[in-house]
């Protein structure tokens, strides 16, 4: 196999686009590390600026990831072209899923905000949502492991903030590779940030509809949690009975696949 030049750490902040970052470096529960520009992870494209996708041209990227959907595009619009590189739409949630749920987030009053938040709601949703994904989205997530190990390295992952299908996929990728799972929650929470966090997007910008109390209502939403990625650790003990049989039953993973996977993305011992 060809190897791919080192690359130095990339963790540039970028104009357009919120909360990118290259995962390499991270350790593996054997001792090694994620390659440096190899896997990259971020918030969506569609708003990079010029020298955005200057510098993302420049990276070599053979694949860009896009886990939004057909509403997310609709708000965000779709990504820059990229020169020669791929680009895979896998949407990792419905668009007529939570659709009433989302308008009322963007433009509902404080009465709505609370009926659908407040009380730990937010939180109960975000935590219900991962669980889906890992149970629910295991051909999307196998579909990007295989493409992974095939061919599709350098890669970016995004969805609209990079914080939670992306951040789950990333995630996932991590686990096949051997990486500890402190370092897995680690780069997660890497997210909260505040240059790396999702514009809340509100139609009502005044004081009254930007308050404090709405923001604290709207943070389970936009913020990264520990509980959110240990429900989906944990959905994935409960279904499986561990990250092996979730790896080889759920999503379908050979061993040499795997294998392929480390080749790609892992240092050499």
């Amino acid at each position: 196999m060809t190897q791919l030049p080192e690359v130095p750490s990339t963790d540039t902040e970028l104009t357009g686009v919120r909360n990118f970052r290259d995962v390499g470096g991270l350790a593996t529960v054997d001792g090694r590390r994620v390659r440096y520009g190899r896997l990259y992870r971020s918030g969506h494209l569609a708003h990079a600026t010029e020298s955005d996708t200057a510098f993302l041209a420049g990276l070599g990227l053979h694949t860009v990831f896009d886990f939004r959907n057909a509403a997310d595009h609709k708000l965000d619009g779709y990504d820059v072209e990229l020169p020669g590189v791929r680009n895979v739409g896998i949407p990792l949630s419905d668009p007529a899923d939570g659709a009433e749920f989302w308008r009322l987030v963007r433009d509902g009053n404080i009465q709505q905000l609370r009926s659908i938040l407040a009380d730990g709601k937010g939180t109960e949703r975000m935590i219900a949502s991962y669980r889906s994904i890992i149970t629910d989205r295991t051909a999307e997530h196998s579909r990007v492991l295989h493409a992974l190990a095939e061919d599709s390295v350098p890669a970016l992952m995004h969805c609209a903030a990079g914080k939670d299908r992306a951040g789950l996929s990333i995630a996932v990728t991590l686990l096949a590779v051997g990486v500890e799972r402190e370092a897995v929650e680690a780069d997660y929470l890497k997210s909260n940030d505040a240059h790396r966090r999702y514009k809340v997007r509100r139609s009502d910008t005044s004081a009254a509809g930007m308050s404090d109390e709405v923001m604290e209502l709207l943070n389970p939403l936009f913020g990264a949690r520990p509980e959110y990625l240990a429900a989906a650790f944990a959905t994935i003990e409960e279904t499986w009975g561990g990250t092996d049989r979730y790896l080889s039953e759920g999503l379908r993973l050979a061993p040499e696949t795997r294998e392929k996977l480390r080749e790609r993305l892992i240092e050499d011992a």
